[in-house]
């Protein structure tokens, strides 16, 4: 029997991110429609595949692509708006009332804003809440990027729909839209424990459970939120959410800087998945998340930027260097995050965190074929002695080359495929000079 590929991507380096930690020389991966048919010598395939169009980098690295677990991507917007200020004077003073301003019409152009970085720099998943989720997604769908996204509920009016019980309708218009989509992935997102009443967290727990769906909250960010829960509720944040029993594994719950041992041991019991957003907690002085600690007790923990208004980018290759040298200060120890660990987090573990683990996240036969390409061929990139290291402590967004997502090539040679690059920026300036009119700093 004749086999068939309609894609061959080939490198000099290949690394699969399988279970048994293949580092491959001269690979390649076999794409047929949107799945992965062969993994393996890139001059096995290409006898094995002759009529595969074949895209090969001479000296390129071909890996999973990344998966970032929690990001706001219409805040690009608000890139650099509100930089050195406190978590709640940030929110409160700054991205509150500009959020106010916001539209559907800016709320698509500065995702695609965003959505056009992310590609550029590796990650072919990711994982949103914020508003106006139905432009969100619409812009995601536009760019070919896989996607798990939210509408944020609170207690107070929103931006986007008004009134609360507005929220509940919107959000099932979301569902009902993507129910079987390939790309598109309805998550259900409470905004946080001190802007969401109890009855509001079941009532959205109740909701996931029905529709089957992630339950994605801000959780443990900072002191003051555990303080804050402490007075109103007499628990901490992980105890008030297992207290109103909505502490389960559909939680993907986003930074966890603020953990006693005890709630650690219970997030892995309850099957908690941990977004550790490394370098948006050190801007915003939220501390550091017990991540080691987390990994050493089961919980499964991926990768987030944040948004771009707390970050200010969204380079998952940034926030692997990140991630794997604030833990070694923080333990004053050089062996803790080695390089495996934080790419593993980047890719597998981003991927089970929100639940496709046995779809994306690794390169092998059978999954969907979501991989970049890296250009190893440059100074900062040379000598090369061991490839995990040399992504976490070396490697930029701005080396990946080629990005495929679903067997469909969505970058190549650093040109964007499947959005207008040009345009994006222009109309980005456009709702700039828009929002400085009203909130912000200028300069």
């Amino acid at each position: 029997m004749t086999e068939n590929a309609d894609l061959l991507v080939s490198g000099s380096h290949l690394l699969p991110m399988d279970d048994a930690g293949t580092v491959m020389t001269e690979g390649a991966v076999a794409i047929s429609g949107d799945t992965i048919v062969a993994v393996g010598p890139a001059a096995e395939l290409v006898a094995r595949f002759p009529g595969a169009r074949r895209l090969h980098t001479p000296h390129g690295l071909i890996m999973p692509g990344l998966v970032n677990t929690h990001t706001h991507a219409p805040m690009a917007c608000f890139r650099g708006l509100a930089d050195d200020l406190p978590l709640m004077t940030w929110l409160t003073e700054y991205i509150f009332p500009a959020e106010a301003r916001l539209t559907r019409e800016i709320i698509h152009h500065s995702t695609l804003l965003s959505l056009a970085e992310m590609i550029k720099s590796g990650t072919t998943s990711f994982c949103d809440m914020y508003l106006f989720a139905q432009e969100v997604a619409a812009a995601a769908k536009m760019s070919g990027m896989r996607a798990w996204i939210g509408e944020v509920l609170y207690d107070f009016p929103s931006p986007n729909y008004g009134e609360l019980e507005n929220g509940f309708a919107y959000v099932e218009e979301m569902f009902a839209a993507y129910r079987h989509d390939p790309f598109i992935t309805i998550t259900v997102d409470p905004h946080a424990l001190y802007t969401c009443s109890p009855p509001l967290l079941q009532r959205l727990h109740k909701m996931a459970a029905q529709h089957d769906s992630l339950y994605v909250i801000h959780l443990s960010e900072t002191r003051d939120e555990v303080a804050g829960c402490e007075k109103q509720y007499g628990a901490r944040p992980v105890g008030h959410l297992d207290r109103l029993g909505v502490l389960d594994s559909r939680v993907v719950a986003d930074h966890c800087v603020e953990l006693t041992s005890e709630e650690i041991d219970l997030l892995a019991k309850r099957g908690v998945r941990v977004a550790h957003c490394p370098e948006s907690n050190l801007k915003l002085a939220s501390g550091i998340a017990p991540v080691p600690e987390l990994l050493a007790a089961g919980v499964t923990v991926g990768l987030g930027t944040d948004g771009a208004a707390s970050n200010n980018d969204v380079d998952m290759f940034g926030e692997m260097d990140t991630v794997a040298k604030i833990h070694k200060v923080r333990r004053l120890d050089p062996t803790v995050m080695p390089a495996e660990t934080v790419v593993a987090m980047a890719t597998r573990g981003g991927a089970k965190v929100l639940g496709a683990e046995t779809m994306i996240g690794s390169l092998e036969v059978g999954k969907k074929a979501d991989l970049i390409v890296l250009d190893l061929d440059q100074p900062h990139l040379t000598p090369l002695y061991h490839l995990p290291s040399h992504l976490v402590y070396a490697a930029r967004g701005g080396d990946v080359v080629h990005s495929i997502i679903n067997g469909r090539l969505v970058m190549q040679d650093r040109k964007l495929l499947t959005l207008d690059e040009p345009a994006i920026l222009a109309r980005a300036n456009e709702i700039a000079e828009q929002i400085r009119g009203g909130v912000g700093r200028q300069g």
